[in-house]
């Protein structure tokens, strides 16, 4: 059993179950992937799989090193890889060249969807932080301003981490314990429930749900 699979976000859409209830889906293009390298406690010190989405790059877009990685598993051509490690329910079996589809999942399995949220520029507090803001009437001149940052006097600073406006989006964001609503292994695509981070054609990574 493959600890996951990688692919891109196709879009959403909604199916209906045999009982006739609509259920929102996001479609994904998931797999094949190739096990680009296989690390072991003894080389390595843990167990882990890197596997890479098997899809047309240019010969310019991977670099030298990078090509160099990829052929030893015959995997040219290879620009999205990413690594799983490896516990005692995960196929421990894998080593480079092998291929990963997604017929590794079934209806009803759990999943993990990491993806990179869509970009929204710069933002301000209310919309990034969901800040309340202040009265929209009654002579207030206080409505979407951050207002104190810190005292003066004492600390005479900004603490790190202090919330405010800045760049928003573009972060790493995982969506927990997604259910599998169907699986298409002639076309590469698995049907997850509910919405997915990242725009549409954006790179995911599937893990078997941890939680």
């Amino acid at each position: 059993m493959s600890p996951g699979i990688l692919g891109k976000k196709i879009g959403m859409t909604q199916v209906f179950r045999p009982d006739g209830q609509v259920v929102p889906v996001t479609v994904l293009k998931a797999g094949p992937c190739v096990v680009v390298q296989r690390k072991t406690p003894a080389t390595d010190g843990y167990d882990a799989v890197q596997l890479g989405l098997m899809e047309y790059a240019k010969k310019s877009g991977v670099s030298k090193p990078a090509t160099g990685h990829l052929k030893k598993s015959g995997a040219e051509g290879v620009k999205f890889l990413r690594e799983f490690r490896l516990d005692e329910t995960t196929n421990g079996d894998l080593k480079a060249g092998d291929r990963v589809l997604v017929d590794e999942f079934k209806p009803k399995d759990k999943v993990d969807v990491i993806g990179i949220s869509k970009g929204r520029g710069f933002a301000g507090l209310v919309k990034r932080h969901h800040f309340r803001g202040g009265d929209d009437s009654h002579g207030s001149m206080f409505h979407r301003a951050p207002g104190s940052i810190g005292a003066s006097s004492f600390p005479s600073r900004v603490f790190p981490g202090m919330r405010m406006a800045g760049h928003m989006g573009t972060s790493r964001v995982t969506v927990r314990n997604l259910e599998v609503v169907e699986v298409d292994s002639e076309d590469n695509v698995l049907l997850v429930k509910g919405a997915v981070p990242g725009p549409n054609g954006g790179y995911v990574v599937v893990r078997r749900a941890r939680k």
